[in-house]
């Protein structure tokens, strides 16, 4: 069978672009800040990780890039660009087209995500066809069976007619994301889609996602909490806690020079190949943040083993620590603050 040519046409500029983005839930309770002010930006080829645990806002995130916050989620400050176009000015229509097209999101659970009632050939064509509407059904058949070979599945004629029922959870998870590529998109969104896999198929998909995104230069933002998954796909690394990017860098800077005490103590929570028999795993003290009434100061302070009072009561600035790396943190600023007197020490003499 012949695989058609899927590289993406680039544009000059980033690819996506992030800028103090502000996401809240109105509840009956109150204002949930689940995305409290965060910015980045992501290039053609580049894949970039989102780190933290369950309820730092990673998943609202690319929700809202998606277009696809439920109510009562509302995206309430900053701006999302998309080659250069606002996204959020975007009307219905207009986000219908933009999802599958531009931008693909692949879930966490793909039982949930496929219809149970359609066979996987009905559903992708269907995929296809929504977005793409001069294209044939037979050649929309033809493309289908083209991307599950690409995604590794064998036998294609024969699974086109199959149900999801009668794949395992990874081929599963294969045919999802031969349904996100299925239109091409510039934008993968991985939402923890490799959480309710075993460890072996969890390989395989990762290998996939990368064979798959280095001949199609697509941008993929990979959203997890587990470390090792981040190492083996990662570029780039967005570290979020309650709501806030806390630090970013380059996927070795904050694996081998992590900054801030969040990152720390996710790599110290994490089993490591190389540690001794008896080495114990240190988990984070105390529990995440109350969004509801989160603190005015530095988000993890409440549970930081290096908690000063300033950071009790003010975010801290981020401060640049290498190339592309910087971290929100006073230990940082102090440290900078020390340099810099330093240096003007060592000048007056």
């Amino acid at each position: 069978m012949n695989k058609e040519n899927i590289q993406i046409q680039k544009k000059d500029g980033p690819l996506l672009e992030v800028k103090d983005l502000h996401v809240s839930f109105f509840t009956p309770a109150g204002e949930v800040k689940a995305v409290g002010g965060i910015s980045y930006t992501l290039d053609y080829d580049e894949v970039m990780g989102i780190v933290g645990e369950s309820g730092s806002g990673k998943s609202q995130e690319a929700y809202s890039i998606m277009g696809l916050l439920q109510s009562p989620g509302k995206v309430v400050g900053g701006s999302i660009t998309f080659e250069g176009e606002d996204v959020l000015a975007k009307s219905k229509d207009e986000m219908a087209k933009f999802r599958g097209s531009k931008v693909a999101m692949i879930f966490q659970n793909p039982m949930t995500s496929l219809n149970p009632v359609y066979t996987i050939g009905d559903q992708l064509i269907e995929a296809l066809r929504a977005h793409d509407k001069s294209i044939s059904k037979d050649e929309a058949a033809k493309r289908a069976m083209e991307m599950l070979e690409l995604v590794g599945i064998n036998n294609v004629a024969k699974r086109m007619k199959q149900y999801p029922h009668e794949f395992s959870g990874g081929m599963r998870q294969r045919v999802m994301i031969a349904m996100g590529l299925i239109c091409h998109p510039k934008l993968l969104i991985a939402d923890e889609p490799t959480t309710a896999l075993d460890v072996t198929i969890q390989a395989q998909i990762l290998e996939l996602m990368k064979s798959l995104q280095k001949k199609t230069h697509m941008g993929i933002i990979f959203i997890t909490h587990n470390l090792g998954v981040v190492a083996e796909i990662c570029d780039k690394v967005s570290v979020m806690y309650a709501g806030k990017i806390v630090e970013q860098g380059p996927v070795n800077d904050i694996f081998y020079q992590p900054s801030h005490p969040y990152t720390l103590g996710l790599l110290r929570s994490m089993p490591r190949v190389d540690a001794e028999e008896h080495e114990r795993l240190i988990p984070i003290e105390g529990t995440p943040v109350d969004m509801l009434n989160p603190p005015e100061g530095c988000p993890f302070a409440p549970r930081c083993e290096s908690c000063m009072k300033i950071c009790l009561q003010k975010m801290p600035p981020y401060v640049e620590i290498g190339e592309g790396h910087r971290s929100a943190c006073w230990l940082r600023v102090q440290e900078r603050l020390k340099q810099s007197k330093g240096e003007e020490g060592a000048e007056n003499v």
